[in-house]
């Protein structure tokens, strides 16, 4: 046989295996086998029958081929060269402000240690800053109010906290499950940590869109987070999936494609989940008589402490050994419990983190929130999240709280509001 036959071959067989390999791909069942129950169902689930991507075949490919050609006696090495095109998404947005991006900001009944902290923290990145109080929905410091008061963004890896405490809530799975995936296994506690999007999007088809909604907007998602600020606008929770073709529900669990969420929705979120399940309106006090006379306002008590310390492990796996791990290159005095989120749309990438940290004086609430381009991503607003812990930290912020606490001030009572 000569050469530019065996060529032709080689080619039309690994052309062939990848179609097949595609097409079994394609075809896998993306759905569990109802006859068992859902915690049996997710650890069960069949995974892909190829391992391989295409990618790696076409390396296996690429390799050189020794053969003897027939027409001069002598061997001759053929290679067969694969292209490859990788895709680069082209940002038009910048990560770094434009001018001072805080100079609007109605300041005079924020803590001013704490907005500073957040100021320097922030720098010169594109960005706001959300400090509350878990213990009582007041906002301590809101910088560049403008984008924290906007429409907001798509959510991306942060919306998996919704959904953990919605498969939590309905007995799909606890922190140990072990949820078969294509090529391993993997439970709650390292899919928060490293933020595995297949996990997730498991997670979702098992839920279905009526109950992942269900729990968002029982989160707060869809609604407005601030009782009476002035100029917070909605985000949205859809009435219905995304289409199949655009990823449907998994893609909603895993990445919030099809959700707008504030930074103001994601912080009274992470409040409830730091103070035990209550969901306060966030307040904003405006001048110093409104701080001296602040009443926390509660919106719903949500049904969730029991399935907080199953969530709360993922988001310390987060911080320890995950993709929140910058921020302790900046911070490790305290602990920290959070989630990143990494995503972009129409040329503008968005980076969050949310989290709360854990201190004898009692818990702070943060979300970080930036817009940009490649410099943008969610690792990055948490190393800022840590510089802002050490701001705190080497301006003798909790010690000064501890010595305020001690001096006798206590939290105000809670009034609920329907």
């Amino acid at each position: 046989m000569k050469l530019s036959c065996v060529v032709v071959f080689l080619i039309a067989l690994a052309g062939f295996t990848a179609g097949v390999d595609r097409a079994t791909a394609l075809n896998a069942p993306h759905t569990l086998h109802h006859s068992k129950s859902s915690k049996e169902r997710l650890a069960t689930a069949r995974p892909s029958r190829t391992h391989q991507t295409t990618a790696h075949r076409a390396v296996a490919v690429r390799h050189h081929i020794v053969t003897r050609s027939h027409s001069r006696g002598t061997l001759r090495r053929a290679s067969l060269h694969v292209r490859r095109h990788r895709y680069y998404e082209r940002f038009t947005a910048s990560s770094f402000a434009a001018g001072n991006i805080f100079a609007g900001d109605i300041t005079a009944g924020e803590d001013p240690v704490v907005r500073q902290a957040a100021i320097d923290a922030l720098g010169d990145m594109n960005g706001t800053a959300v400090v509350i109080d878990p213990s009582d929905g007041r906002i301590l410091a809101m910088v560049n109010q403008k984008l924290a008061l906007s429409p907001g963004a798509e959510p991306c890896s942060t919306i998996k906290l919704s959904v953990a405490l919605a498969a939590l809530s309905e007995g799909i799975v606890t922190r140990d499950t072990p949820v078969q995936l294509p090529g391993f296994r993997m439970n709650m506690t390292e899919a928060i940590a490293h933020s595995n999007n297949l996990y997730f999007e498991e997670l979702g088809r098992e839920l279905g869109f009526e109950r992942v909604r269900h729990y968002a907007t029982q989160f707060g998602l869809g609604e407005l987070a601030g009782y009476h600020i002035q100029g917070e606008q909605l985000g949205v929770y859809p009435d219905q999936p995304i289409p199949v073709s655009e990823g449907g529900v998994g893609r909603m669990c895993s990445f919030g494609q099809g959700v707008s969420m504030t930074p103001l929705q994601l912080g009274a979120l992470v409040a409830a989940i730091a103070n035990g399940g209550t969901l306060y309106y966030l307040q904003h006090p405006t001048t110093p008589e409104e701080v001296a006379n602040f009443q926390p306002k509660v919106k719903r008590t949500l049904n969730i402490a029991k399935y907080i310390p199953e969530l709360q492990d993922g988001m310390a796996g987060a911080v320890e050994y995950g993709t929140a791990r910058s921020l302790r290159a900046n911070f490790q005095e305290l602990p920290v419990f959070g989630k990143t989120g990494t995503c972009s749309d129409k040329g503008t990438r968005f980076g969050w983190f949310a989290s709360y940290s854990d201190t004898p004086q009692g818990a702070l609430v943060t979300v970080f929130f930036l817009e940009g381009g490649r410099p943008t991503f969610g690792p990055r607003a948490a190393e800022l999240t840590g510089e802002f812990y050490k701001n705190l930290w080497d301006r003798n912020y909790f010690t000064g709280k501890a010595t305020q606490t001690q001096a006798g001030l206590t939290e105000p009572t809670a009034a609920t509001e329907q």
